[in-house]
This record gives C-alpha cells, sequence and structure tokens, in this order.
C-alpha cells in the first residue's frame, strides 16, 4: 500500500497547498515537482483534504490462500538427544482444546534419532498422528537439515496452525520455516484462541507490556507461533493412545548442510528457575547486593530458589537465568514470594500463573498486590527476617 502523485495535476498551487496540508512536513514541493519524503505517516490527510486525484491511497493486492486446503494443528516436539522438552507436552495439551473448537486433528513432527521412545510418548497425550523423521544425521540439531524435513512436513501435510517452544532450539527454527513458507510468526504468545474459520489468534504483550496485542494471520497459512515453557498446562496422559504414527523416508538432499557439526560438548547444567516449586523474587526494594544473604536464608528454608526482577539484572546483582518477566523466564511454582517488587505487567506476565503468590511490599497501592493471593505492607528488611524466625519456630 501507499501514496501515489499524479504529477500532471501538480501546480504552484496545488504544490504549495499539499506542503503545508501534510502535518508531519513530509510533502516537499521542488522545481514544479512534488514528493513525499520518509516523514510521512501515512495519515493520508493530503489524500481526504488536498487537491482532489493529486494524491491518491493504493491498496496493496493481497495475496490469499485456500483455507479449506489446510487442516490441523500440528506441535514441533522439541527434542535433545532423545529427550523431549516438557513444552512440547503443555503445547498438545493446547492445541487439542484448538483442535476441538474447528474439529481438526493434532498432530506433531518429530526430527531425531533413535525416536521410538519419544513416539511412544507423544501418542500418550493424546495426538491423533506422529509424524517422524528419523535418521542418524538427525541425531544432533542442525537448522539446515531440520528445516528441510519441516518444509517436507508441509507441503505434503498441509497443517493450518503449528505449534513450537520457545527454546533455543525452537526460536531458531520456527522463524526459519515460516519464512520459507512466506508466513508469518507470533513469538512468545501467552494465550492462544481458535476462531471457527480457523484463524488462530496469537495473543502476546506488546509496546513493553503495556497491551496486550491480539495478532491474527488471516491471508496465509500455516499459522506460526512460539510459546514459552510454563505458560499452559501440561495435559493429563490418555489412557488407550488412538494415535498413528507415519514414518517418513528421509531423502538425501534433505541432509545437505553447509554446516558440519564436529562435536558436541554438553553443558553443565544450570540451576532452572522454570523448574522450582517454590521461587523467593527479589526487586528493587533490595537495596544492597551485601542483603541478598538474608533472601537466600529464605528461600532455603521453604527449599526454593532465588529469582529476581530485571532491575537487579540490569544493576549487576543477579545473572539473567535468575530473571522473571518478559525478557525473562516464566515459571509457575506451587510458591512465589515476591520481595519489594512492584508488580509491573513484565514482571508479573512471566509468574501470575503461580498456585501461590505472597507480596511483600512497602507501598499499599504496589500492582502486585492486584495479581497475589496474600500481601504484606511492609518494608522486606522488617518482614523478611520475622518470616525467617516464624519458618525457625524461633
Amino acid at each position: 500500500m501507499g501514496l501515489l502523485i499524479n504529477q500532471k495535476l501538480v501546480n504552484d498551487e496545488t504544490g504549495r497547498q499539499l506542503e503545508k496540508l501534510c502535518p508531519f512536513g513530509a510533502i516537499s514541493y521542488t522545481d514544479g515537482r512534488l514528493e513525499i519524503g520518509a516523514g510521512c505517516k501515512l495519515c493520508k490527510m493530503c489524500v481526504r483534504k488536498g487537491p482532489e486525484g493529486v494524491v491518491t491511497f493504493a491498496e496493496e493486492e493481497v495475496m490469499k490462500v485456500n483455507k479449506d486446503q489446510y487442516r490441523g494443528v500440528c506441535v514441533y516436539a522439541d527434542s535433545d538427544h532423545g529427550v523431549i522438552h516438557k513444552v512440547t507436552f503443555e503445547l498438545i495439551g493446547k492445541a487439542r482444546e484448538l483442535a476441538k473448537v474447528i474439529d481438526h486433528p493434532v498432530y506433531a513432527i518429530l526430527i531425531g534419532s533413535d525416536t521410538d521412545e519419544n513416539v511412544r510418548e507423544l501418542l500418550e497425550y493424546g495426538v491423533d498422528r506422529v509424524f517422524v523423521y528419523d535418521h542418524p544425521e538427525l541425531k544432533d540439531f542442525d537448522i539446515e537439515k531440520y528445516a528441510n524435513c519441516f518444509a517436507d512436513f508441509i507441503e505434503r501435510i498441509r497443517p493450518s496452525s503449528i505449534l513450537v517452544g520457545a527454546t533455543n532450539v525452537g526460536r531458531c527454527l520456527a522463524p526459519r520455516v515460516a519464512a520459507r513458507f512466506h508466513t508469518g510468526l507470533t513469538a512468545d504468545c501467552t494465550r492462544l484462541e481458535m476462531k471457527e474459520n480457523t484463524d488462530l489468534v496469537q495473543i502476546r504483550p506488546a509496546f513493553g507490556g503495556n497491551i496486550m496485542a491480539q495478532i491474527i494471520n488471516p491471508y496465509r497459512r500455516p499459522q506460526f507461533c512460539t510459546v514459552r515453557y510454563k505458560i499452559f498446562d501440561s495435559p493429563e496422559k490418555v489412557e488407550n493412545p488412538t494415535g498413528t504414527v507415519e514414518r517418513v523416508q528421509i531423502k538425501d538432499e534433505w541432509l545437505e548442510s553447509s554446516t558440519e557439526i564436529l562435536a558436541v560438548h554438553e553443558k553443565e547444567k544450570e540451576m532452572d528457575i522454570s523448574e522450582a516449586d517454590v521461587i523467593v523474587a527479589v526487586g528493587r526494594g533490595l537495596k544492597s547486593a551485601d542483603d541478598i544473604g538474608m533472601v537466600q536464608e529464605l528461600a532455603d528454608l521453604l527449599g526454593g530458589v532465588v529469582a529476581c526482577s530485571r532491575p537487579l539484572v540490569e544493576a549487576g546483582i543477579f545473572d539473567a537465568k535468575h530473571q522473571i518477566g518478559l525478557s525473562g523466564k516464566t515459571v509457575k511454582p506451587k510458591l512465589i514470594i515476591t520481595l519489594g517488587i512492584s508488580g509491573a505487567i513484565q514482571f508479573t506476565s512471566g509468574m501470575n500463573s503461580s498456585e501461590c503468590i505472597i507480596a511483600v511490599n512497602s507501598d499499599p497501592e504496589a500492582q502486585i498486590f492486584d495479581v497475589c493471593n496474600y500481601g504484606i505492607v511492609g518494608d522486606i528488611y522488617d518482614v523478611v527476617p520475622k518470616l525467617i524466625k516464624m519458618i525457625k519456630g524461633e
């Protein structure tokens, strides 16, 4: 879409009139020629209020697909050396909900090597069909090989929607495959809804978390989105799985890659706050890094881990792996205690699904009290030592 200028209708009168009319100063008239610069905001004031026919607005022709040719809600089974990431099961549960609205099947695509055990797990969670791309050369993740297999699945099966976990692999693979099919991708969705016309409503925070944007892709298929771990609940296993398995014959050209994996070194396992059942999270209320000890003591007594909000990472007090929120990790513990955290949506969107939230803040108007189950108005330096004594029975 864009603005078109009919230079034949441009003269000193119309040129000067349009130049003055533009509220952004984007229109210039020089040497008998009218031009629209980069400052144009497409407000279309020049079209509506300017001399008739001099500037017109042209709508871009939108390419559309036949939605009826695409069927099924697919989940990418994120597997690392034989272990399926738990976000996959959460997405299968959501896929089943979405598919029920439009009476579509639920698919899973699994790429890897020696996948028999993984296939059995996927079927136990209620997948209707599992498409398996199994080959020794797919043991280690190679973006080109995996993308080739993924593309074959889409070309042959034509799923309507594809859900991918926002893991390191998922965030790398999903946009590459989506780009191949000239379709959109919404990253880090926090909610998903399905319309009866098969449009997937992809909901995520936008503009720094100030709004929840509802994004749809009505003209292209498949619809791609990524979702973080711990956003949705993992479903119960089905008692008698009825799903089927289709093992795809791997073609040699799919295994061509410009990257050669020489060796794979296991990284030392780090603490993952997403897996914790109990979290003590601290924010700006912490006056000094020297005071972390009391927070750690409270977490240790509860059998939990310490986490933080973004300001403490920016201050260099905590490593980013401890951060909760839009730019950190999403958590869903049984208990979370927030200490001196105001409760901006950038933080709460990453923890508001916790089973029990206890908030401590000196400001009685703090936003955190809107999402917590129990609130304590007070300074963390007064409250935390008392909590520690209570737990110790002193």
